[in-house]
This record gives C-alpha cells, structure tokens and sequence, in this order.
C-alpha cells in the first residue's frame, strides 16, 4: 500500500477480489464499494457511470483544431524535452494537455514507444476529459484540480489496466487558471517514489516560463510608454513619476490613487476622472491605450496636477467617473515596478502584473528618463488591462476575507452566524448562497453522523425565485454530488461548468434542470472547525456571471473556514446555555401550587445572551401565611445557575423554619460570605454576589412583612388600582457580611396584586429605570387581570425586547382568610381552664361541621394547652384557623421551645409531643415579638 495525497491506494493483488481489480468489478456489477477504494476514485467512477461511459471503450475524441504553438506549449517544449532526456531509456510516456484535456505535446522515454503504442497514446488531439475518457490521469487531475495518481485497476477504461500514471494542473501564475495539465505515463509496476518532486518541479518550471512571458510583456509596454518621447500631442510632459506630488500627497492618498489607476487599467478604456481626496482636494487621472513595437496592448494611467486640467478635448478621452468594478475571476496581486530596469532585474519567480512608477516616494522612472523641469502629468500605472483586473480582483478578495472576519460571529446564535456568512458572500463572491447544517448544530450538540440529517439553515441571493429548498427543510445529496463530495473529502470541490457535472444532475434530475436556469457554476465546501463537520456550504453564480475558478474556490475555502470557527464557537455556547438553562429551570419551581392566601403566577425570561442566576419560589408558611422569594446572583453561566441553586435551597429552609424575612436575609448573607471562603478560585476576595427580596404574607391579618438585600423594591397594586413601591429599607446585597437587614411590615388588602421582579425587568442599557418604573406603573394601573394574565402584559409592554439579563418575575393576588374562620380564646394560667378550652373548640368545630376532625384536634388543644401553662408564661392565647387544614395554635410569652423526644418506659411525662406529632400532619414553632407559638396541622376529616 502507498499513499497520494493523503489517500492509501492499494497496488498489489490481493485474494478473495479484494483488490483494486475485485474492487471495480464489484462497483461495475452494482454492488455497494465504500472502503477499500479512495474516495476520488470512486467519485470518479460513479461521475462515469453516471455519464453512461462504457469501460470497454477504446476510441477517444481527436480534435484537429487544437492550438499546437500557444503559450503553454511555448513554456513546456524545454521543460519536457529535458523531462525526455531524464527518463531515456524508460518506458515513461510523457504528455502535455490543456485545459479541456486535449493532449498537445507527447514525449517518450523509449523513441520505439511512439511507433509500438496506439495512436490514442501516442499522438497528440486526442481528448482525455473524464466526460469522454472516464477515470484516468488527465480527466481527474482536472476534476480534482490537484496532483494525482491513478494504479492499474483504477483507471475506468479496459485499455487502461496495465498502466499506472501521475498528472498534475500547471496554472498561469499570473491570473490562476489552469492551462494545461503534466501528466507522466508508465507501466503498472514500475513506481518511483520520487516522480511526485519530478512532476511537481517539472509543472514549477513552466510555470515559471508563463510568469516570464508575461514580463516581456510588461516590459514592452513600459519600454513603448517612455519611447513616446517627453512631449505628448497635448503639450503636456509625460515620463516622469508622481514623486514630485510627495511634498503635498499624505500615503493615504497615494494609495487611493493606486487604487483608482487599477481599476482605470481594468477597464480597458480612454478615460479621466477626479479622484477626491480625504482633505477635499481632487486629483486627475487619465487612462490612454498604448501598443509595443511586437503588437502587444495595454494602457498607461496618469496622474494630472492640480491646476493642470486634462485636455480630454486635444486627447479625444471622455471625462468620466470610474465605478468600483465587481467580482474578478484573477487571483494574483500585482507586483509594481519601479523601472525599465527594476522590471527587467526581477527574479523569475516574481509575479509581473501591473508596472507602477514611484508613488511611494521613490524616484521611479526618473532614473530612466530624466527630465529636469517638474513634471505636469506623472505614470502611476502602466500593463495590459487583464493584469489590472486580477490586481484589483486580488485586492478586493482581501477585502472580502478583512470583512468577513469583522461581519461573521458577530452573535453567538448558529442560525444568524450562518446568515452573516451568505450576505457576507453574496454578491461579491456568488449570486447564491445556501448553508446547510447538521440538526444538531442547531442544539448545540456535536454532529455524531454530519453527512445524515442536513437541514437548510440559509438561503441567500441577489433575489428571488431561485428553485433552493427551503430554508427548515432535510437535504439530501447523492453520492455523487459535489456537497457530499467535499464532506467526504475534507475540502472544497469546484464545478466551473454544471450542466457538465454529472454527479450534480444525476441526484435530482427534475430539480437540478429546473436549478440550471438560474445558475451555472458551484463551489461546495465543507464547515470544518476543529476537526468537527457542521456542515456544507455552496456557492453558486448565475448566468451572466464568470463561472468560479481555482483562486475563487480557495477564497470559498478560507471564508468557509474562517465562518466554521465562528459557527462552532456559536454551538458550543449554544450547548453551553442550554445546559445551563436546562439547569437553571431545573431549580427552580415547577407547576402552581394552590394557596388559600394567594393565587401566584411567574414568569422566567433568560437573557438574550446569556442564562443568569435569576430565580423565585413560593413557599407555604404556617398559620396559612406564604412567603415570596425573588433573587438574582451576579453573573452568568453554569457557576451562576449552580450558585442560584443551593442560594434558593438553603433560603426555602430558613423560611420554612418560620425565620422572619430579616433573618432569613442574615442567614443567606452569612451562606454566601461562607461559599465565598470556601472556593478557592475567589482567593477570598469574593466572588459570589446575590441580591434577594422576601416577603411574608398573612391572610388573617392582611399584613405583609418585607425586608430586601440589595434588590429592587416590589410593586403593590390595590383593588382600587392605586399602584406603589413600598418604600423598603433597601440593606446591602447578600455577601457583604456583617451589616443588618430591615423588615417592614405593610397593610396589604385582599385583592392587591404583589408584584415581586429582578432587575432585568426594569434596566436597560437604552431606558432610565425611573421611566420604566413609571411604565410598569401606569400597566398596573390599567389591567385587572388574573396573575397569569398580569405576566404577559408585564412582559409584554414592560420587559425590553431584546433583554440582556434574565427576568425573574412573580405575581401573587392576595385574599383574606375570612373572619367566621378564625376563633380565638385568651386562656388563664390555671390548669383547670383546660377543659373549658377543650369544651369552646368542640362547640366550634362542630359550628363549621368539622365533626370528623374534633377527636384529634381535642387531643393536641389539650397538650399544647397543658405544656403552655406548665412550661410558659402569660398571656396565653388559643387560635383555631380553618382552612384547607385545621390549624391549632396556641401561643405564651416564654420564649423556650419544645422539643420531641423518645420517652422511656419510666418516664412520667414527654409523651405529650409524640402525641401530637402522630396526630398531626405536621407541627412546630415560630417565634414573635412577643413570644412564641406552637402550632399543630391536621385534616379536615381526622386522622
């Protein structure tokens, strides 16, 4: 096994028809070959047998009209006339095709070869495209535009078996194209390791000998510039270089003046026009034709001095403006030349392009043609006009990738970075564009098959009603199209000429005709970030366009390359924020819980950007209070969202554990000063920071109790749709350790609407909070609605439309516990009063027909009420609240608590809370100012 270009090709027989043989006898019998066979050979012969091509042909086309004395023959006789004197004596066959794959020039190792061979591989015309000759060195070197090398059974033809080959593109320096194709010949078996270095210094020579022809070109037309003589028809002096223009022209404008003389050459024209300059000034220059003594033509662009107005009358030039040109198909930078001499100087090696005269302050020409006055008129450019069009088609696709780098990724959104890639392409690189992505993309996740499930993400053009799928739709390409070739391969894969490409047309032949009248040309290249295929991006031209070409698919390639890392980037945050927001929704509440108190709805809006640590609960309370959490921690991320997490945990337990909101606040302040110490990322310097708002309220008082730690204060909205912000003493953001907190207790009515929300409700970078507190005011004021219908309308009209930090919003409508469901008994400290207690709950509970629930309620009345007076201290009150539950209540001024324990069988007493605790469905303790109380809970309907 050897490799070629990077590909392992099998060169020997192998048992069981494994081989290259066995291989192309199973794929021409229609059996499925996938390894075993590389990938451009197989291509290769799925375009032939999709071409109809037969393997038993033996002629060829031969085309008597072929040019045998043009420029790449030129170039090549000396270079294959000593490849002939290398392989004397071999059994090397070596030719010369051109771009169509024409064989122009034979050369044989062996002399006895050229009478012993066939006429098809001995004399030149004969054509070896694989449109007509199947898989061989010529046709595939063409269609894969890279070297490559054929064994044996690959070639498709019969005729072909026993010989093996090595063909290379050789390309015009200058513009790029290819024109022709190296391609030496020899017998299966006969490998030489070190024909690749042969063939690829051998294509480097001829090309080299085309960059030359084209200097004696270049030069020629300088030559017949300064042999025009010193004065022109017009009286103006010619010759000299803008050097004298150094003293009032900044770089900045000589490189504008550049520019505009390029695109003056390109345009092949008589012309002047005004260039303005950055300072207001206007500056003239004039494109006039000019021929060598041999007949070559070109033009000569002038700069004119200010002052010195062109004579376009004497000249016959029109005065005009220039507009920029578009697409070019060149792709090589010209080179400027100083002089006759510099030109002339220059190395072999050197792209000529467009001769320049010194607008970077150098003397230029004057060293040739001296001439002592200052000049009126100077040379800026001079050089055949196609050298001006790759110069300026080079600069602008520097341009292209400058801008692409700035216009792609500018989101981290998958589907808005492959938008900016299409319009970032069109139309100075194609009419059409259309992006197709791995479904996964799209999640964030890495594509586990990215040539299965491709989804168009992008449609694209210069307008409309190009037949493209639609852009949510599943692509699927044949095996041998050019999109699922060049996912195959890795790289970029060009089809200058589509009704020609026969993979293209033979995976959908209704819609690739109704597609040909719109376009003719494609390049589809894969979107390949670190070593990840996202997808596949194509791009077309249309008719009226320059089809692509080589240096076009390598600009394809790098745009497409460049976009791969923005649109993996863009994925993996995509991954990134759906876990975290996958996390954060994870922790927070999930579904509505029905309360007696109040009836809630909440909202979570993650940030456009990013997922935050915003978060809210709803958390029961005792005595049928309920308490409102809103929180939000700083940052972003999973850290954020994780912190969030064990932030509203640990809040959710000290509520629960009947804290007033103050508490609660100083234990969540001392929490997260304790995780700032113990991260070891924060140095102790504090990384974690939280604000927070709790609230507390109870519907037997109709009274609200708040405290907030850094947070924005709520929004209370009475029945009589007054609208205000509890002014709350504001405390300092939890983390800071150290500093108190503030409860404030407020009247809140019953059918009042608390408005509970972070601060990426109400900041924006492009609005003051004070007029969004106004707006959410006055959207207070005028709706009435349910808690669910209250979120919307908030988000609707309040919350910015394009949020840069999470929204945590909660609403809850208050109610009153009804009076007739409340009873109360103040109780002596006499234990004798005990059973007159017991007595007045009875009579009540059988008032509200709670029949079921009076033996169990009698039981914990009497212990709470017995441990009250035994262990307490006055005033004693009893309270019974009937809710959803039967809660019994009984509160002392003592501030001891109970606590349950196991009593021994020699125990006289501490079986008095057991007892309640297996009576009840839940009981403990809660403390007030004035003392504390003990409250037990059991159902309606007994135990």
């Amino acid at each position: 096994m050897i490799w070629s270009g990077g590909e392992p090709m099998l060169t020997g027989p192998a048992a069981g028809g494994t081989g290259p043989s066995g291989f192309r006898e199973r794929f021409l019998q229609g059996e499925p070959v996938t390894d075993g066979v590389r990938p451009s050979i197989l291509n290769s012969w799925q375009r032939s047998s999709a071409l109809g091509l037969s393997p038993d042909q033996t002629e060829l086309p031969f085309r008597e009209d072929f040019e045998p004395d043009g420029r790449i023959v030129h170039a090549a006789v000396p270079v294959l006339d000593r490849l002939q004197s290398r392989f004397e004596g071999s059994e090397m066959n070596i030719s010369l095709a051109d771009a169509n794959g024409t064989v122009l020039l034979r050369r044989f190792g062996k002399s006895s070869l050229a009478r012993s061979l066939p006429a098809i591989q001995s004399v030149p015309g004969f054509v070896f495209a694989e449109r007509v000759a199947g898989t061989n060195g010529i046709g595939l070197a063409l269609a894969e535009r890279r070297l490559i090398r054929v064994y044996g059974a690959e070639h498709f033809a019969e005729r072909s078996q026993g010989s093996a080959c090595h063909a290379l593109p050789v390309r015009d320096p200058l513009s790029g194209r290819i024109e022709g194709v190296l391609c030496f010949g020899y017998p299966r078996g006969t490998e030489d390791p070190s024909l690749d270095s042969v063939i690829r210094k051998a294509a480097e020579a001829i090309e080299r000998r085309l960059l030359r022809q084209s200097s004696t070109r270049e030069r020629a037309l300088l030559r017949a510039y300064l042999d025009a003589g010193t004065q022109a028809a017009d009286g103006l002096h010619h010759g000299l270089d803008v050097a004298e223009l150094a003293d009032r022209l900044r770089p900045r404008d000589r490189a504008i003046l550049v520019e505009k003389a390029a695109e003056l050459l390109s345009c092949a024209q008589r012309a002047a026009v005004d260039v303005p300059l950055p300072d207001g000034r206007s500056i003239t220059l004039v494109s006039r034709p000019m021929t060598d003594a041999s007949g070559v033509e070109g033009f000569a662009v002038e700069v004119v001095l200010p002052g010195a107005a062109p004579r376009a009358a004497a000249d016959g030039i029109p005065h005009q403006v220039v507009e920029p040109l578009g697409r070019s198909a060149g792709p090589a930078p010209a080179v400027a030349a100083r002089s006759e001499a510099s030109a002339a100087a220059a190395p072999s090696g050197r792209r000529p392009g467009v001769l320049a005269a010194g607008l970077d302050g150098e003397r230029g020409l004057r060293g040739v043609h001296d001439v002592s006055p200052p000049s009126a008129r100077g040379l800026v450019l001079v050089g055949e006009p196609q050298v001006g069009t790759y110069a300026l088609a080079a600069r602008r696709r520097l341009e292209l990738l400058s801008d692409a780098g700035t216009r792609i990724g500018s989101t981290l959104e998958v589907g808005r970075t492959a938008q900016e890639l299409a319009e970032t392409a069109v139309p100075r690189l194609a009419d059409f564009v259309t992006i197709d992505l791995s479904e996964a993309v799209a999640r964030g996740e890495e594509p586990a098959a990215p040539l299965d499930e491709l989804l168009r993400a992008v449609v694209h053009g210069v307008r409309g009603g190009c037949p493209f799928k639609a852009v949510g739709k599943q692509v699927d390409y044949g095996s041998t199209s050019p999109q699922l070739r060049s996912l195959t391969a890795g790289a970029a894969v060009l089809e200058p000429d589509l009704t020609a490409a026969a993979g293209w047309l033979a995976q959908d032949p209704e819609h690739s005709e109704r597609l040909l009248r719109h376009v003719r040309s494609l390049i589809a290249v894969p979107l390949v970030a670190r070593g990840v295929v996202l997808g596949v991006v194509s791009f077309y031209r249309a008719h009226g366009s320059a089809p692509f070409e080589d240096d076009d698919r390598s600009l394809a390639q790098e745009l497409a390359a460049r976009a791969a890392l923005s649109l993996d980037n863009a994925r993996r945050y995509t991954r990134e924020r759906t876990m975290a927001l996958a996390l954060q929704r994870s922790l927070l509440p999930h579904g509505r819980t029905e309360h007696s108190a109040v009836d809630v709805a909440h909202r979570y809006l993650p940030a456009e950007s990013d997922v935050g640590g915003d978060w809210y609960d709803v958390i029961p309370l005792s005595g049928t209070r309920i308490g409102l959490f809103v929180g939000d921690v700083v940052g972003h991320g999973m850290l954020s969202a994780a912190t969030m997490g064990r932030l509203r945990t640990a809040a959710r337990s000290f509520a629960e554990l009947d804290f007033p909101p103050d508490e609660v606040l100083t234990h969540l302040d001392n929490l997260v000063s304790r995780l700032d110490r113990e991260d070891p990322a924060s140095d102790g310097a504090g990384i974690i920071g939280a604000t927070c708002l709790y609230a507390v309220y109870d519907p037997t008082s109709q009274r609200c109790t708040m405290a907030r730690a850094g947070h924005p204060p709520p929004a209370l909205a009475q029945p009589d749709g007054t609208v205000t912000f509890p002014d709350l003493p504001a405390g300092p953001p939890l983390g800071l350790g150290g500093l108190p907190f503030e409860a404030t207790e407020i009247d809140v009515p019953a059918d009042s609407r608390l408005v509970l929300y972070t601060d990426g409700l109400i900041e924006d970078r492009k609005r003051d909070v004070d007029v969004v507190l106004d707006q959410l005011r006055g959207t207070l004021a005028r709706s009435a609605g349910t808690p669910e219908e209250t979120c919307e309308v908030i988000l609707d009209t309040v919350a910015p439309a394009r949020p840069y930090d999470d929204i945590a919003l909660l609403v809850a409508h208050t109610h009153a516990l009804e009076p007739h469901r409340i009873a109360s008994w103040d109780v002596s400290t006499d234990p004798a009063v005990v059973s007159e207690v017991r007595a007045a709950a009875m009579r009540q509970l059988a008032d509200w027909g709670l029949d079921e629930a009076a033996f169990a309620a009698e039981l914990m009345l009497s212990e709470l009420v017995t441990n009250a007076i035994r262990h307490g201290s006055g005033p004693i009150q009893v309270r019974l609240l009937h809710d959803r539950t039967l809660i019994c209540e009984v509160s002392d001024a003592s501030d001891t608590a109970p606590h349950l324990r196991r009593a021994a069988t020699t125990d006289e007493g501490g079986r008095g809370l057991f007892l309640v605790a297996q009576l009840s469905q839940s009981w403990g303790t809660r403390y007030t100012p004035q003392g504390k109380i003990i409250w037990a809970e059991c159902g309606l309907h007994g135990m």
